[in-house]
């Protein structure tokens, strides 16, 4: 039977800060059994932060459970921080934080963002990676961000004509240079309504049905300025890897263990992109919620993503 709620709450047993460079700094946390099987959890954005809930996708009687807060992001330090943040820090941070915790070789878990850094760490990095469990898939192709800024107005008219309509008429045929420029100024009286609006806007296109809590969320501050800044940072520069890096190189992980699990109604990361990847790596099991729309707390997507982390128990770890 398919567990459809998520573990119960619980605290890390051991928490620290990570210095990966004179700039930066990040949050990591172990929770679950010591001894167990180590998984990594990816938060999405970039630079949304995990939450504790992130915690309870997995049973913690069997796994280590690694969360950290990427570059900028959550109780990483310094806030929003866009110096020498990129995917191939980010990768260099997930290896970093491996040897440091003393692990050989773990599971990677990633949902949005998540996915997408997964992905790109493993191809860079195959030899320490037991599976993966990916959700709501992004690749950052220039269609996916475009499909973001503008083409998501044919199903959310009213949030994207709140996203737009924040800045000038005359600078709305470039939301991300425009955007990026504001949340990108160092005064708060400019870079944070910027950053509320669009978190705001990311947030309240998440869900398949109106979720007033999660739009509360992306609304706040702290989670508004590390998701926007980054967000624009890393689309703005095409996540600083060559276009079509990921799927070119996706040979590198069919030999090891896969789910895919994608909301048929994700606005945020159309269902195109899963099925692009799934047919790049048709090894993976690739599965289609289909009442369901990008957030892994819908109720179908958590589900699912609890069936594999049970299913990764014995198909992945043995």
């Amino acid at each position: 039977m398919i567990r459809s709620e998520l573990f119960p709450p619980i605290e890390p047993y051991r928490t620290g800060m990570l210095r990966v460079d004179p700039v930066h700094a990040l949050y990591w946390e172990e929770s679950g059994d010591p001894q167990g099987v180590p998984v990594v959890f990816l938060h999405g954005g970039p630079g949304s932060g995990a939450t504790p809930t992130h915690r309870r996708f997995f049973d913690p009687a069997y796994y280590r459970i690694v969360v950290f807060d990427q570059r900028g992001a959550g109780r990483s330090l310094p806030l929003g921080e866009l110096t020498d943040n990129t995917t191939p820090h980010l990768i260099a941070d997930i290896e970093a934080l491996r040897h440091h915790l003393g692990i050989a070789r773990w599971l990677v878990f990633g949902g949005s963002w998540g996915s997408t850094l997964a992905i790109a760490y493993g191809e860079a990095h195959p030899e320490p990676c037991l599976g993966f469990v990916l959700r709501g898939i992004f690749l950052c192709r220039p269609a996916e961000i475009d499909w973001f800024l503008y083409g998501i107005r044919t199903v959310f008219p009213e949030a994207w004509q709140a996203f737009a309509g924040f800045l000038p008429e005359g600078e709305r045929s470039d939301l991300l240079t425009n955007y990026y420029r504001r949340l990108t100024h160092p005064d708060p009286a400019i870079h944070l309504p910027a950053a509320r609006a669009w978190s705001t806007y990311e947030g309240s296109c998440s869900t398949l049905l109106p979720s007033p809590n999660t739009v509360a969320v992306f609304g706040e501050d702290r989670m508004a300025l590390g998701l926007a800044k980054i967000e624009a940072h890393y689309f703005i520069n095409e996540i600083f890897l060559p276009r079509g890096d990921l799927l070119a190189r996706i040979d590198r992980l069919r030999q090891i263990p896969a789910i895919i699990v994608q909301g048929r109604y994700d606005m945020i990361c159309p269902v195109i992109t899963a099925d692009d990847l799934a047919h790049a790596w048709p090894e993976a099991d690739y599965t289609v919620i289909p009442d369901a729309g990008h957030s892994a707390m819908e109720p179908g997507i958590r589900s699912q993503l609890l069936a594999a982390t049970h299913k990764m128990k014995r198909r992945a770890l043995g």
